[in-house]
């Protein structure tokens, strides 16, 4: 997998990411079904508003934005609104169904893990990267990028220990306020995981995710249901998967989409939990599971309904001194990427 490293001031980040997806952000990105839907908001009041949301609460991040616009070579505007394509979903088109998560707590023998499938649009398989970055505030971090895209909103950990990975969700709730990858940027940012959940919870937010939370230290796991209109946030102490849509009954009256992949992949998840399988620790077999061909939790764009592709699969091990990651593509269980934080 490729790996970009980045140093710097947020418009130095920036530009890294955006020279890395500069070609696939052109060539792919922006010829997606998706952009295409999401062009007529350019120029737009809503997208006006959105960016001043944004500018307000983390200047820094849309400058990081700035910077992606200028390595890639596109106007801010078009880029900008790349990054808030769950935030306009309302009238675009969502190629891509979502991602699966497994949240594996702590026990006697085996340190809190969390496994998750990054599932993307086909176009994507090998466009997305890994990001180093060092930024000269903050912690450092790692996490997998898509061209032309902030950091945050797949899956990513930084050397304070916090790991976050993001199911996506599609409740009926989106208003105008920050961009949901703004605030999955900035949860990288964090020093721990009590200022994760806090940035979960703002009442600002212009759409939602699902946000898995794991601290190392502590070996705490947190799984935080967050559309624009609430947020429950859940301390998982039992092995548990989510996948792309809001399970907590407290949600019942939120409409919301929930594709047959999700609701398959969430169901099929949670057989093998309950048959016992990744009781040791390994989320592996589990991520790479295709018994329900049609709907697998290994995505492979098997029908035009469900266009997702599992592009990259990540195993977090987070123990009181050590957070490690390697990052594996399908069944092969050779490592595509490895990389780790010491706590001391």
């Amino acid at each position: 997998m490729k790996i970009v490293e980045a140093a710097g001031a947020p418009r130095e980040l920036g530009r890294a990411l955006g020279e890395a997806g500069k070609t696939a952000l052109a060539e792919d990105a922006f010829n997606t079904a998706q952009f295409q839907s999401l062009s007529q908001w350019l120029g737009s009041a809503r997208l006006t508003q959105i960016l001043t949301a944004a500018t307000q609460a983390f200047p820094e991040i849309v400058e990081e934005i700035r910077g992606i616009a200028e390595g890639a070579g596109q106007p801010f505007e078009k880029v900008f609104l790349w990054n808030c394509r769950g935030d306009l979903r309302d009238l675009a088109r969502s190629d891509d169904d979502g991602c699966t998560t497994l949240l594996l707590p702590r026990d006697d023998q085996h340190p809190a893990t969390i496994g998750h499938n990054e599932d993307g649009a086909p176009a994507f398989q090998g466009k997305g990267f890994m990001l180093e970055a060092r930024p000269d505030q903050g912690p450092a971090f790692h996490a997998f990028c898509y061209p032309g895209m902030l950091a945050g909103h797949a899956f990513g950990m930084n050397d304070r220990g916090l790991v976050q990975t993001i199911n996506n969700i599609r409740p009926h709730d989106l208003t105008v306020g920050i961009p949901r990858h703004i605030i999955t940027r900035a949860i990288l940012a964090c020093e721990n995981l009590a200022q994760a959940l806090a940035l979960t919870r703002r009442t600002d937010r212009a759409s939602g995710f699902h946000h898995n939370l794991g601290e190392a230290r502590s070996q705490r796991l947190f799984s935080v249901e967050a559309p624009a209109s609430g947020c429950l946030a859940r301390e998982v102490t039992r092995r548990s998967a989510h996948a792309n849509h809001l399970l907590n009954p407290a949600f019942s009256a939120l409409p919301q989409d929930v594709t047959a992949s999700s609701d398959s992949r969430q169901q099929r998840a949670d057989n093998l939990l309950a048959a016992a399988q990744a009781a040791d620790g390994d989320p592996l077999p589990i991520l790479f599971d295709r018994d329900n061909a049609a709907l697998p939790i290994l995505c492979r764009a098997e029908q035009t309904s469900n266009e997702s592709y599992t592009l990259a699969s990540a195993w977090f091990r987070l123990s009181a001194d050590q957070l490690s990651l390697t990052v594996h593509h399908g069944p092969d269980r050779a490592a595509v990427y490895q990389s780790g934080f010491s706590l001391g």
